[in-house]
């Protein structure tokens, strides 16, 4: 048996709920099992500014990730993790400062020097403006925190990387190779220049801060393109350093990157089909040497049905442990190297994304061009699920091969859940502890330190960090932060990207069409809502374009809405159907409300939900008046529409009915 010629890749597993504390026992149950890195997951409500007392986040603490509201949490996070000889990864992104400056004043509190932090904190705002929701302020004050994140960091904490510039997400929407290449280049191009231009950097430290850029990727089942895809990142990005920003040094010139293997592709339906799936996945960010993942965290094999266990978080790991150490994989050079067919396909998707990446900059850059961005997405989005429904794109268990035997994984062995639900009275006990944390701080430390966070924020020449971990030093909380940030800066809306042209749709679409245009009283008007924080918008956004391709009057706002606000968009419109989509795990919360809220303002129109909603779940929203539950399962948009507009039609013959 060769010797290796490399270490094992850092290997993660994407893990956080319920609070702190349960996430740090996690935490140490799997670096136990041979888990050599940390991978975040936060919260929504921590992701997007509100502490858990927030009528915004009510439904939403705990549920994605673990809740971090002030040091307090950050020290029970990380109890007896080493912080000095940990490498953490933290996907936060709007309230990405704060989450640094917490981690940061933990270290100082403990002793632990904080040059010696290593990790990485996402802070990728424009692909959250593209396809994940979790913005809070507009793009050029968006871009201000991260340049004063990387302004800092290169300076005081010198081997983090203070972004993590995220194609994974891209792909996620919809985005073809080519485009997943060129929008994360373009996103890395756009933060260096705000940097370059900033002048909080040194041109004799900046050959340093394009070293510190790091990248998040997406590998999907077509494990071939996908490492054609590696490579052309890593020619692409040596040649952008190169040209653009004059680094001679090939080490700050090289394209380090994670990867968490595609989650759009798992499937609710024969789910076992997922771990074969996940494993292929892992071999497109593997097998080429001179382009492999530098860390791995691999989805379990039931995150489209839920949050996974621990069980299957460990199956997973161990999918990356069977590669790194029983394979052969790392005994080798470049198998690839002087492979015709890997050498043009790669040079192929580099020449497309090269084009795509010029007209971007022709558009003044990713920051000015979210818009349309946005909209191509949602474009490559609609034609891949075209290509699924009239069965071009073959989904085995889903679209092909559906015939199959009951999944022995469909209930564990105690005949208990397949997912981790999280407590509702994990909500109740945060709200408690926040007013308790507020209660025990020194009122006039925080008072100055949120004054002084203020000015820091209103004046762009000031970097924000300093002031950032004083405040968490005081004692402040993430709405705190947030909200000073919120006044100052403003928030965002991000555009849906819908009105975007998406080409022909299955023959079923054009005979709702028919159905929809002939009904009495004209096509039926459908109200699409995302309510609650969950912005992950893919789902919302393709049943509001093809209901609009089907013929219906759409109304779809965007995400991050009130039931207050659905109710007010419902008064307005007079919608035949409210539509409702949640991926969070928040629907057992937030959908009886808003259905109680409609009736009470008087609206009667039928309500539907979509989202990764459990069948126990599903049954009772369907009790509480719901009229129809779609799961990542229903994937023919064709018949879904033609179900709603079947809704539509009894609710009017109801509303005609005399009493």
């Amino acid at each position: 048996m060769s010797a290796p010629l490399d270490r094992p890749w850092v290997m993660r597993t994407y893990s956080g709920h319920s609070t702190a504390r349960a996430s740090n026992e996690l935490y140490r149950a799997n670096l136990a099992k041979g888990q050599t890195g940390l991978s975040i997951a936060f919260d929504l409500p921590t992701q997007i500014g509100y502490d858990p007392d927030s009528p915004l986040a009510a439904g939403e603490v705990g549920k994605v990730g673990v809740p971090v509201y002030h040091l307090g949490h950050m020290a029970e996070l990380m109890d007896g993790i080493p912080l000095a000889e940990m490498n953490t990864s933290m996907t936060i992104n709007a309230t990405a400062a704060w989450l640094l400056g917490l981690y940061i004043a933990h270290a100082e509190q403990t002793g632990v020097n904080v040059a010696s932090l290593s990790g990485t904190t996402q802070n990728d705002i424009v692909k959250e403006y593209l396809s994940r929701g979790t913005y809070i302020f507009p793009p050029a004050h968006s871009a201000r925190l991260i340049v004063d994140m990387v302004a800092y960091t290169v300076t005081h904490v010198p081997r983090w990387n203070p972004i993590n510039v995220c194609s994974y997400h891209l792909q996620e929407a919809g985005a073809t190779p080519a485009q997943e290449l060129a929008y994360a280049l373009a996103t890395a191009i756009g933060v260096l220049d705000a940097v370059r231009s900033s002048g909080k950097v040194s041109p004799d430290d900046f050959p340093k801060v394009v070293g510190r850029i790091s990248f998040f990727v997406n590998a999907g089942i077509r494990f071939v393109e996908e490492t054609c895809k590696m490579r052309a990142f890593t020619s692409l990005w040596d040649r952008i350093c190169a040209q653009r920003y004059g680094v001679t040094d090939p080490k700050l010139r090289r394209f380090r990157y994670g990867v968490q293997v595609n989650s759009l592709g798992l499937t609710e339906s024969q789910p076992e089909n997922n771990i074969p799936r996940i494993t292929l996945e892992a071999l497109g960010v593997t097998l080429s040497r001179d382009a492999r993942a530098r860390a791995i965290q691999l989805p379990a094999w039931n995150e489209a049905m839920g949050l996974p266990r621990p069980w299957d978080q460990q199956w997973s790991l161990r999918i990356q442990q069977i590669l790194a150490y029983e394979t052969d994989l790392l005994e080798y050079e470049d198998i690839f190297e002087g492979s015709r067919v890997i050498q043009t396909k790669t040079a192929e998707l580099a020449e497309m994304a090269w084009h795509e990446l010029d007209e971007v900059e022709q558009m003044g850059g990713v920051f000015a061009a979210i818009d349309e961005l946005k909209a191509r997405l949602v474009t490559s989005q609609s034609e891949r699920v075209r290509r699924i429904e009239s069965g071009e794109l073959k989904v085995v268990g889903v679209n092909c091969y559906t015939q199959a035997e009951p999944s022995p994984l469909a209930v564990d062995a105690e005949g208990g859940e397949t997912i981790l639900k999280v407590d509702p009275a994990v909500e109740k006990a945060l709200k408690a502890d926040i007013v308790a944390w507020r209660a025990q701080r020194d009122p006039d430390r925080v008072d100055r330190a949120i004054s002084e966070l203020a000015r820091a924020a209103a004046d762009p020449s000031t970097n924000i960090m300093p002031a950032t971990i004083a405040l968490a030093h005081a004692g402040g909380t993430t709405g705190e932060w947030a909200g000073v940030l919120r006044e100052i800066f403003g928030e965002y809306r991000a555009p849906t990207g819908i009105s975007a042209s998406t080409g022909p749709r299955p023959k079923d679409i054009s005979s709702v069409r028919k159905r929809a245009a002939g009904m009495e009283g004209g096509p039926p008007r459908l109200l699409v809502a995302k309510p609650g924080l969950d912005g992950h918008s893919n789902g919302a956004e393709q049943i509001a374009v093809a209901a609009r391709d089907a013929g219906l009057e759409v109304i779809y706002q965007g995400i991050r809405l009130t039931p207050d606000d659905i109710v007010a968009a419902a008064l307005h419109e007079d919608p035949d159907v409210v539509g409702i989509s949640i991926l969070s795990g928040s629907h057992m919360e937030i959908v009886p409300e808003l259905v109680d809220k409609l009736r009470a303002a008087g609206v009667q129109a039928p309500v539907i939900v979509g989202g990764i909603i459990p069948q126990d779940d599903a049954a009772i929203l369907m009790k509480k008046g719901v009229a129809a539950v779609y799961t990542p399962k229903d994937y023919q948009l064709g018949r879904i529409m033609d179900e709603i507009v079947t809704i539509a039609e009894h609710a009017r013959n109801a509303e005609h009915v005399p009493s």
